[in-house]
């Protein structure tokens, strides 16, 4: 039987957070993704997360951002390594530590918007990545782009790296995803996000915009949280995965 984890961007929004979207979604995935603070979040909202995850059963990772409330983490910054090496163990430790007091336990690391792209290509800045997550806790597992330099940096180092494909987002022929500013980024139709799911988990390769088909792992699926319908999506793919013989599985069970 074909195996996969289905995770979903979480906590990202401030003060008056409504748990209930976030609920309905946890019903559907196997990974939680909670922002820390940097792109989105705030201590009360990660909080109230993590302990909604936890009451779900679903794996908690932290979702380290650039310092962008405004961007939302979309857009690139000129950052250094060792920039991106504080930022991501500042934030880790943030939510390890609202993980840990509620009785829980951090299972994953992914990087959120401009952060994991930039990561994607740029191998040093994907190294101090991944050093931050190793130097955190070596048992963490470093999410990333399917044949990313991220992965390859974490799998250098000696963590355990799950490779990530996008349910929502179009790809590019060399295996990167389609910028949001470009027409066809996104995938607004459940049932096509689904069978995009589908044939990268069992076939292992995706059809790129220009008609190629692009090879790739798909350890773990994201679903955005901020999405419009990001609940229908979540719901549909869980779905469509099931009657295609695909367990739902936490990465780190």
């Amino acid at each position: 039987m074909y195996r996969t984890d289905l995770n979903c961007d979480m906590g990202e929004s401030f003060g008056a957070y409504q748990l209930g979207r976030d609920a309905e979604i946890l019903a559907h995935v196997s990974s939680a993704n909670i922002a820390c603070g940097f792109h989105a979040g705030d201590p009360a909202t990660m909080r109230k997360t993590v302990r909604l995850a936890l009451q779900h059963g679903t794996a908690i990772g932290a979702h380290p951002g650039l310092p962008d409330l405004v961007g939302f983490g979309r857009r690139n910054m000129d950052i250094t390594a060792q920039e991106a090496y504080d930022m991501v163990v500042y934030q880790i430790g943030a939510l390890q530590a609202f993980v840990q007091a509620e009785g829980g336990k951090l299972q994953h690391v992914k990087p959120h918007g401009a952060l994991y792209n930039m990561a994607a290509k740029q191998p040093e800045l994907a190294r101090g990545i991944a050093e931050a997550v190793y130097r955190v806790n070596p048992e963490l597992i470093l999410f990333g782009l399917s044949g990313s330099e991220l992965v390859k940096a974490g799998q250098s180092i000696g963590l355990r790296t799950a490779s990530e494909v996008f349910a929502d987002r179009t790809y590019q022929q060399d295996g990167s995803l389609t910028p949001r500013r470009d027409e066809n980024a996104l995938i607004t139709d459940p049932v096509q996000a689904a069978d995009q799911v589908i044939g990268m988990v069992k076939d292992g390769k995706v059809r790129s915009l220009q008609g190629v088909e692009v090879p790739l792992v798909a350890d773990t699926i994201c679903i955005h949280g901020d999405g419009a319908h990001a609940v229908e999506f979540a719901r549909i793919i869980s779905e469509k995965l099931k009657e295609a013989g695909v367990a739902i599985v936490a990465v780190g069970q």
